[in-house]
């Protein structure tokens, strides 16, 4: 018996399986494959990838006592807990998680902030924040270049359309989609499924532009393609696939996906 088990271990490891099951095996399959070939269509998260929420320094920081370096406490709690809502089965709109979040940010500070107070530093500015410098030229390009693209957005549809028009972005798409229309917030592998049957397209035939490690192991979990943003202070998550396109900014991104057939 014990030789068969060492047999069954050898051969299992020869396959990248092991004692950790297959999942770690696809995972590093997946990590070092790049196929070289298009995908059919380019989805873009919003918040982070495109537009700039360093620009909100100034109103969450004002609202928490001019402590403008809490802003990544503050994004980091909205994210969390929309993931919270979405385990419980239970939808808020993601600004309404996000002026909630900044309430517990303030009371684990000493601030007191109202609900309305709260909302007040998050919603007008979150829906009117600018879009990166690179951010325009780099869509033009992948639109001249035959891409389709499409925002994936964890905001509700009228914040995205909201921020789009404010930021100058709303021509460069051609869908908006937004996690609101399934009451999942992406990482859910609903989400990303979903989006994918929205578009009509197979999972791999679906690219995630993220500045997010979570929404690029979402999104790679769920099947799809992958190219992460290195905006400043943003990681990839280390027990999930690396994604194929790893770059400091969307001009570089779209360098490498212009140049693919």
């Amino acid at each position: 018996m014990k030789t068969k088990r060492r047999d069954f271990i050898k051969k299992t490891a020869m396959l990248g399986i092991g004692a950790a099951g297959p999942q770690l095996g696809m995972a590093a399959k997946k990590s070092g494959e790049a196929s070289g070939t298009r995908p059919k269509v380019l989805f873009f998260d919003v918040n982070e990838t495109l537009l700039d929420l360093t620009t909100m320094k100034k109103s969450v920081g004002a609202a928490l006592g001019n402590r403008e370096e809490l802003l990544p406490l503050w994004f980091t709690t909205m994210l969390q807990y929309s993931l919270v809502s979405t385990v419980g089965r239970k939808y808020n709109d993601f600004g309404i998680i996000g002026s909630a979040a900044l309430q517990m940010v303030a009371a684990n500070h000493g601030i007191t902030l109202t609900e309305e107070e709260a909302k007040e530093a998050i919603l007008p500015p979150l829906r009117s924040i600018p879009a990166h410098p690179e951010v325009k030229e780099s869509l033009t390009r992948l639109k001249e270049a035959g891409y389709k693209l499409v925002s994936f957005t964890n905001s509700s549809n009228i914040g995205v359309e909201t921020q789009f028009k404010n930021a100058g972005l709303t021509e460069y798409f051609d869908e908006r989609l937004s996690v609101e229309d399934i009451g999942k917030y992406k990482p859910h592998t609903d989400a990303y499924d979903w989006a994918a049957r929205k578009m009509g397209v197979a999972p791999e035939e679906c690219l995630m532009v993220a500045a997010h490690g979570w929404d690029i192991a979402g999104a790679l979990w769920a099947n799809w393609r992958g190219a992460f943003i290195s905006r400043p202070g943003a990681q990839l998550y280390p027990l999930a696939p690396a994604p194929e396109i790893n770059e400091a900014n969307l001009e570089l991104t779209a360098n490498r996906l212009i140049s693919l057939k």
